[in-house]
């Protein structure tokens, strides 16, 4: 079911930003709160397809109902953080399970697949790339989201949360393969899983460079102490592997089982999403090995360079005691003291001191520590 555009990966992902806002004591946020979302709001897009074609572009509660009345057709609505009000006239159409319209709302949930009768729940982690010219001890490397799909027989609701990107190469790309989209809203589930994987592939490879440039800096000839850098790529990938690693249990679920609404075609295909998302769980386990190793290395790095500092200041010490000593022999104004009345004593103790003084340097130079 895969079609051809996505077998190029994207050469840049979108940027994307954490949006925080300011909380006060209480828990309450500051200012007043946000303005209710009406239904165009939340409802991204809205449609009936019919063997595959798509009939027409309904409002929620007419495509509801003529997805129920017409026999082999089904309904693909696309919600946007839909609040409970807005979900529960879907779920009542839909007979939704509560706990899982309730998962829904809220948002914030580990990928996994539940079964209530003949509906199937999936929730999937998105992941975006943030763009940064360099990475710092701050600088944020992903960003999550959560796409969650109800699937039944005869429609699919899906519900976006976060940063989930947008899903309408998605649905363009289902709406021109029209056999495709002739096996209903298995298909749907299969073209939206093999993007969120897809989006795996592109980030990793964009990740795989930062962790190619800490690894430059680190070697480097002039680094400094990249701890910071490597911890902070460190939390990034484990933000990664949070999304990705519970993602293969309900992948491999809806390949290997048999559901109601899913058929033994669409498991085939899902079974190639399964292998994907393996290969990235492979590579995050990779990158997240090269960074301990980085983190262990400018640790050693810099214990290394801290002993020949260290060796460096006790032979610059070594050095200047040599004049040390013996300006402190001749500052003791005894009256009889060894060539104190000789015309060249002064010069003699300057050639003694600068010709000792050559001689522990020259030796700390042979042994390394200069």
């Amino acid at each position: 079911m895969k079609d051809s555009a996505t077998a190029g990966r994207r050469q840049w992902m979108p940027v994307v930003h954490r949006r925080r806002r300011a909380v006060g004591a209480s828990g309450a946020t500051d200012g007043p709160p946000p303005p209710r979302k009406c239904t165009d709001d939340v409802v991204v897009d809205c449609a009936v397809y019919e063997d595959g074609v798509r009939q027409a572009t309904l409002p929620l509660r007419e495509a509801m109902k003529t997805a129920r009345e017409r026999p082999g057709s089904f309904a693909w609505i696309g919600l946007y953080q839909p609040d409970a009000e807005h979900l529960a006239e879907v779920a009542e159409a839909f007979d939704l399970h509560p706990l899982a319209v309730e998962d829904a709302v809220h948002a914030h949930q580990r990928p996994k697949l539940e079964q209530y009768g003949e509906t199937l729940f999936l929730v999937l982690k998105t992941i975006v790339f943030v763009e940064h010219e360099q990475l710092t001890a701050t600088s944020e490397v992903v960003d999550t989201g959560e796409i969650m799909m109800f699937i039944g027989k005869d429609f699919v609701v899906v519900v976006r949360h976060g940063s989930a990107p947008g899903l309408g190469r998605v649905r363009r790309s289902l709406e021109a393969r029209p056999e495709t989209l002739a096996q209903g809203p298995a298909a749907v589930m299969h073209a939206i899983a093999d993007q969120v994987v897809d989006d795996y592939l592109d980030v990793a490879d964009a990740v795989e460079l930062d962790v190619e440039q800490l690894e430059a800096d680190v070697f480097s000839a002039g680094h400094g102490d990249d701890a910071e850098r490597i911890y902070q790529l460190k939390r990034e990938l484990i933000e990664f592997k949070r999304a990705v690693q519970p993602m293969a249990r309900p992948l491999q679920r809806l390949a290997e089982e048999p559901f109601p609404c899913i058929g033994p075609e669409a498991g085939r295909y899902l079974r190639d999403v399964h292998d994907h998302l393996t290969q990235v769980r492979e590579r995050l386990s990779g990158y997240s090995e090269l960074v301990d190793g980085l983190l262990a290395a400018n640790l050693s790095q810099l214990a290394v360079q801290q002993n020949v500092d260290m060796r460096r200041i006790s032979a610059g010490a070594a050095i200047l005691a040599i004049p040390t000593m013996i300006a402190g022999f001749y500052g003791m104004n005894f009256q009889h003291m060894p060539e104190l009345g000789w015309l060249y004593g002064y010069p003699l103790m300057l050639v003694v001191t600068a010709t000792l003084s050559y001689t522990a340097y020259r030796a700390f130079r042979r042994v390394g520590w200069l």
